[in-house]
């Protein structure tokens, strides 16, 4: 394999992103972890950049590291997380152990597709604001308001958990 300059900034923000993700589960402090997510969001909308995907990146950062964060900074604040602590007893082991159950089998379906499988072509358009506009609004038309209900969905969520009960 040769060393490339792309190669290299690849490398410069992949690795520190990986480190960002574990930071985000490996957090006891939510708010430490709601960090994390926004240091991953910004090194993947940098990501975006380097692979000369402007719209992606702007969209990264303005959508996920801006609006999806306040959101959760204010899920965080408002649901205290500290009344939130329970006991620990078997369920994190428990949780280790379906993760590792669950990369396990996710790594034996993906690994042998990728062997000895040809590169893609090379598109040049890939990230062009013509070519996302279009697949969303034709392709992708139904998935596209089904995550928009599942946001409205989140958003009524969290203000019911918000909103004070009297009794």
């Amino acid at each position: 394999m040769k060393i490339t300059p792309e190669l290299i900034v690849f490398a410069m923000l992949a690795g520190p992103a990986a480190l960002g993700a574990v930071g985000v589960v490996a957090s006891k402090s939510a708010v430490r972890s709601a960090l994390c997510l926004v240091f991953n969001f910004f090194l993947l909308a940098f990501l975006y950049f380097s692979l000369n995907m402007e719209l992606l990146g702007i969209s990264q950062i303005m959508v996920y590291a801006g609006a999806i964060m306040v959101l959760f900074v204010f899920v965080i604040m408002l649901l205290n997380p500290k009344l939130l602590e329970e006991k620990r007893d078997l369920k994190r082991p428990i949780g280790l152990l379906f993760g590792f159950v669950l990369f396990g089998l996710l790594a034996s379906q993906i690994l042998p597709a990728t062997i000895n499988v040809d590169a893609a072509p090379v598109v040049n358009q890939v990230g062009s604001p013509q070519l996302i506009g279009d697949a969303l609004f034709t392709s992708y038309v139904f998935p596209f308001e089904v995550v928009s209900i599942l946001l409205l969905v989140g958003v009524v969520g969290s203000v019911f958990l918000a909103k004070k009960r009297t009794p």
